[in-house]
């Protein structure tokens, strides 16, 4: 998600409703340090069972939605540090005792103390010991990700790809979507659907307030973008932190080689993936059909959106769309605003729109050279005065400035889009050697291609700020899952996930590896709706890592994988995407939009996406 975004306004109808009631992060984190002190002082006198400690993982897990849903919250960071501190202290209580601890404390009679510094250098000071703790490799690759896509988003290919076919298809609406997408769906399976959606995002709307769309169709619009860099994302590994997770933690054992290699996600995922796109093909062919854009009347700036982008980026370092910026200007606007919001949302350009809204000429002028360019603001006034009047020839001195100005932009912008396909080469290079070399990790390609494409905007002072900033704004949002990834491999450590694999077996001996797999694929599915599937991905990778059969570790990550992806749309937290759609939708759509409706508009798609990946799921099952 783009983080020049401006943060959402007010829903209308906020007066009304019960406000949020914010607890104290400090005092959250001392109670839980309050409490790892207790289960430390009652852990010395009885013995601790594993299961409370899977019950505090559980709770935790329960407490960001609940905590991050209702009326009363607690920041997600707080809620997981915080919790840690417990789980950890639990885990020294349940894990001392253990058999397969007696080592360690013979080596501490004999040692003293110092035998926890071999434990502490090989666990907590080591890559190998960090990336088992908290997936280590996974999480850096997701870092330079993240600021690579950062960067090449500046260079505004989406919007000029786009456009360019907007206007090979004469206007049409519905055959443009269904290209942008299916390009979409494939870029996410490589690089970060969280960044993509918001790109994605953007240049639709766009579109569709041209073709002055309905505001259902423009919500529909949002929220297909979801499924999109999401489910139809899954194809390959790399572009969703789920699927990296779920492929870091499935190994096998006697090679250190992960099960879920590049050929698992080709042969299993690739078909969900295109299943899931033709649902989705579906839906906007039944929301889009007929809609047009007039190309001719098509105003000078929105026809060069990808240029305005760029100057936007360049001069000022934020980026919003039309509709992003009269929300963000409405005070200024004042008594006109809602007239122009009006007009904007239903594909009148922003400068008509203010004009025909009577805003002040100085005001106008001005509003423009912040949205556009200063350089360009009275020239651009002048031609939309014209317009206004119909007298405007079609390329008056506004609109020739104008395209001139965007013409000197194209080479800068064509120079970093050049850079940014070049950083594709080491990117997906080493990638490659990573496949065939494991040991090699993963962070590496995506760091290679950020600092590539890095040199792309390097003389853009500005523009590089905004795509940093960005980044480090979009990759704190996974702050909060180290702590969760810790609790999880603790647990793996005192033995839970060996009641589940025993569960698995016995369930594959009486049901069938099918009918077990459609389970996990509906379980992972109803947990992802209500959790983050990050989470949902590490848990459900556990079960299945010793299972004895191969395939039946496949079709179960599959169906998991499959899972979490579908149930990450069907609410508004089930993922990032879905995080980044719903304020996307409250800001720029509909600020009395609801978490419920998101769930109504959503349960049709998410349907269709159940029983066309269900059908696929036991195809597979019979087949393997």
């Amino acid at each position: 998600m783009s983080h020049s975004e401006h943060s959402p306004a007010a829903p209308e109808h906020a007066a009304s409703e019960p406000a949020e009631v914010n607890i104290s992060s400090l005092k959250f984190v001392i109670g839980c340090i309050i409490a790892a002190a207790i289960i430390g002082v009652v852990g010395s006198m009885v013995q601790i069972p594993a299961w409370f400690m899977a019950a505090e993982v559980f709770l935790t897990i329960i407490a960001l939605f609940v905590f991050g849903s209702f009326k009363y919250r607690i920041h997600k960071n707080a809620m997981t540090y915080g919790m840690a501190i417990v789980i950890v202290a639990t885990f020294f209580r349940v894990w001392w005792p253990m058999e397969h601890a007696a080592e360690v404390r013979n080596q501490i009679a004999d040692k003293g103390w110092t035998a926890w510094l071999p434990l502490i250098r090989e666990n907590l000071l080591s890559f190998h010991g960090l990336d088992h703790l908290i997936h280590l490799d996974t999480m850096l690759f997701i870092l330079g990700l993240t600021f690579f896509v950062a960067v090449v988003a500046q260079t505004r290919l989406l919007e000029s790809v786009t456009f360019k076919l907007l206007r090979m298809n004469k206007g049409k609406v519905l055959p443009t979507v269904l290209a942008v997408t299916a390009v979409v769906s494939f870029a996410s399976g490589i690089l970060d659907g969280v960044s993509m959606i918001g790109l994605t995002i953007r240049t639709l709307v766009i579109i569709l307030a041209l073709a002055a769309a309905p505001t259902a169709a423009v919500r529909r619009a949002v929220m297909i973008c979801t499924v999109v860099t999401t489910v139809c994302g899954m194809w390959l590994a790399y572009g969703e932190p789920p699927n990296l997770i779920m492929k870091a933690g499935v190994i096998d054992k006697a090679t250190g080689k992960p099960i879920l290699n590049d050929l698992f996600f080709l042969s299993y995922c690739l078909p969900a993936a295109i299943v899931s796109y033709l649902c989705v093909a579906w839906v906007i062919r039944c929301s889009l059909k007929g809609m047009h854009v007039n190309l001719e009347k098509m105003d000078v700036v929105d026809s060069h959106v990808a240029a305005v982008r760029f100057l936007q980026a360049q001069r000022h370092g934020e980026v919003f769309s039309a509709m992003e910026f009269v929300e963000l200007k409405k005070a200024e606007m004042g008594s006109h605003a809602q007239g122009v919001e009006h007009r904007v949302t239903h594909g009148e350009s922003l400068g008509l729109a203010l004009v025909r809204e009577n805003v002040p000429e100085n005001l106008r002028k001005k509003l423009l050279g912040e949205f556009v360019s200063e350089d360009l603001a009275v020239k651009l006034d002048r031609h939309y005065v014209l317009e206004s009047k119909n007298q405007s020839p079609g390329d008056d001195e506004g609109e020739v400035a104008v395209k001139r100005a965007f013409a000197e932009l194209e080479g800068p912008r064509m120079k970093a889009c050049k850079v940014a396909a070049f950083a594709l080469v080491p990117f997906v290079g080493l990638l490659v050697y990573h496949a065939m070399h494991h040991e090699v990790p993963l962070f590496w390609s995506s760091t290679a291609g950020f600092f590539v494409a890095l040199f792309g905007v390097a003389n853009l002072k500005k523009m590089r700020s905004l795509a940093l900033k960005d980044a480090f704004h979009e990759y704190a949002e996974y702050y909060f899952l180290f702590p969760l990834f810790l609790s999880i491999s603790l647990l793996s450590e005192v033995g839970f996930f060996e009641q589940l694999k025993s569960l698995l077996e016995s369930g594959i001996d009486s049901m069938g590896i099918t009918v077990v797999a459609w389970i996990q694929f509906m379980g992972a599915t109803a947990l992802s709706a209500i959790l983050d599937n990050n989470v949902v991905a590490d848990f459900a990778s556990k079960a299945i890592t010793d299972l004895p059969n191969a395939s039946h570790i496949k079709l179960f990550s599959m169906a998991q994988i499959a899972g979490y992806a579908a149930g990450g749309c069907l609410t508004h937290i089930g993922s990032a995407q879905s995080v980044v759609a719903f304020a996307f939708i409250l800001r720029a759509v509909d600020s009395k939009y609801t978490p419920l409706q998101w769930v109504k508009e959503m349960a049709s798609i998410g349907a269709l996406l159940v029983v066309a990946l269900t059908a696929l799921i036991i195809i597979t099952g019979m087949i393997h």
